[in-house]
């Protein structure tokens, strides 16, 4: 490998190219944007135009990549298109000549570009599209390859860089320059990562107008997105709820109970119905329902809460209802950051705890939701009792009713805490079962994560004199010990609120 690759070899290269006729571009500017990006960790540079190039050339001895673009009638072919651009960039000072490398209609040969810079002792560099323009160049000699086309030969400009493309053109042997859409530190790493020989970041570091655009883009979404109000639906075992949420304010509801004996296409079909009167009023939206989402696809976690088929495409199934993208969680990790951000956390770690038809759990830690690497993070239901049976079997509200019927009581979980309110032996005893359950529960969570505080919410967790007999549960514990239990500030409202939140975040 030569001594001028070598200097750069698993670095950073800045391309130092303002925007044409922008008010930096002036060969002064240039290499004041060269020197800061060698004083800050550049190894090297790739500079376009022979005025920009000389004056940077006199500032510094580091590698430069030398490149001149030209706008023709006769073919798509900007960089470097003609052997005199070959010439002129050599007699400049290029350690390295780029040009275009592609398989389009072209004024010179890829070979004669490739044999002239040759001819000047310098290093070719073909900027290619496709693996295939890659071991072509390879073939023809070329020193270095560069994806720096790649996305830009026609069609829509992709949004991130090609890292495949990289990874291929790896294992030609030669070394390979990662260009084009690499806007962020990470991706940066992802790419050395990848094998390549060095890496090209120039609108993200050089280019203050396209990065002026990029914040003020992604204000003006957020702005757009905040002026109306979110849809948001809850789809749990026993209902479905259906809102407009504008921030922490709740305009409209609309709901209905959850057929189980339906499918997925048919809850669905609910919700799209359920929203119809409000199309043309909300701009994000967002979901929240019992089980685990991941990447838009959607299973049960307990097929007893609600029957779901493994992974239906209920993003893709929602989209096409309301016809626009759905951000989907599962409900509570939804109602956890609702309380979050709104209720009863006031911005403090928590964890959220809801016992209801069944049994969920979300947790915001240092301002992030976990979600966990599948999206089943906070699922503390399914956590299982030294007998090997889930939580929520001995103490969500179906246990409540199921209790009761196993002790001749056909009633459910609000006929429970009636019985027991009128001073009924047998309901205070399945109660008392049920609050065992969860009691070991937050204590248990409280020495995993020590959360500031502990939200409990659901039909059955925020029912008349549950906390209560948490707290006297748990009321021997130490201070350090014993967590801070509040009940939900949002109520029934928690999933929606949430989920309209993290829409609007994503949307």
């Amino acid at each position: 490998m030569s001594d001028c690759l070598q200097r750069f070899a698993s670095s950073l290269v800045v391309s130092c190219q303002p925007v044409p006729e922008g008010p930096l571009d002036h060969p002064d500017q240039v290499v004041g944007f060269a020197l800061a990006a060698l004083a800050s960790g550049g190894r090297g540079l790739r500079i376009e135009g022979i005025a920009n190039l000389k004056a940077v050339r006199a500032a510094t001895d580091a590698p430069i990549i030398g490149l001149i673009k030209r706008d023709l009638d006769e073919s798509p072919v900007r960089i470097t298109p003609f052997l005199d651009d070959v010439t002129a960039l050599a007699d400049a000072g290029a350690d390295i000549i780029a040009f275009d490398a592609t398989d389009r209609v072209r004024p010179v040969a890829v070979a004669d570009l490739c044999a002239a810079v040759h001819s000047r002792g310098k290093l070719a560099m073909a900027d290619i599209s496709t693996i295939e323009e890659a071991r072509a160049a390879v073939a023809l000699g070329a020193d270095v390859v560069g994806t720096t086309m790649s996305g830009y030969t026609g069609g829509p400009e992709p949004s991130d860089p090609d890292f495949p493309l990289l990874t291929a053109a790896v294992r030609l042997g030669r070394p390979v320059i990662a260009e084009g859409r690499i806007r962020v530190p990470e991706q940066a790493a992802e790419a050395i990562r990848l094998g390549a020989h060095g890496v090209v970041v120039g609108s993200a570091i050089t280019r203050p107008e396209h990065i002026t655009r990029w914040f003020a883009d992604a204000i003006g979404a957020a702005r757009a997105a905040s002026v109306q109000p979110a849809l948001a639906f809850d789809l749990g075992g026993t209902k479905t709820l259906v809102a407009l949420v504008d921030g922490d304010h709740v305009v409209e509801t609309r709901e209905q109970t959850t057929d189980r004996h339906l499918d997925p296409d048919d809850w669905c079909d609910a919700i799209a119905e359920l929203a119809a009167p409000w199309q043309g009023r909300y701009g994000a939206a967002g979901g929240a329902v019992t089980g685990v989402v991941h990447d838009g696809r959607w299973s049960a976690l307990n097929p007893g809460t609600l029957p779901v088929s493994s992974n239906y495409p209920l993003a893709d199934a929602l989209m096409e209802r309301l016809g626009r993208p759905v951000v989907l969680h599962n409900d509570a990790q939804a109602a956890a950051w609702g309380e979050y951000r709104f209720g009863a956390g006031a911005g403090r770690d928590l964890l959220f705890v809801t016992v209801s038809t069944g049994i969920g759990g979300g947790a915001v830690i240092g301002g992030r939701l976990l979600t966990g690497r599948g999206g089943v993070a906070g699922s503390v239901g399914l956590v299982q009792e030294t007998t090997g049976v889930p939580l929520e079997t001995l103490a969500s509200g179906s246990f409540l009713a199921d209790a009761a019927l196993a002790l001749g009581h056909a009633v459910d979980a609000p006929a429970v805490f009636a019985a027991a309110a009128r001073g009924e032996a047998w309901a205070s005893a399945v109660l008392d079962r049920s609050i065992d359950v969860v009691a070991r529960l937050l204590q248990n969570l409280q020495l995993l994560f020590d959360p500031a505080v502990m939200i409990v919410g659901g039909g059955v967790g925020l029912a008349d004199g549950y906390r209560a007999r948490l707290e006297a549960r748990l009321a021997h514990l130490p201070p350090h010990l014993k967590p801070e239990i509040r009940a939900a500030a949002l109520g029934k409202t928690a999933g929606v609120i949430g989920a309209a939140d993290l829409a609007r975040r994503t949307s």
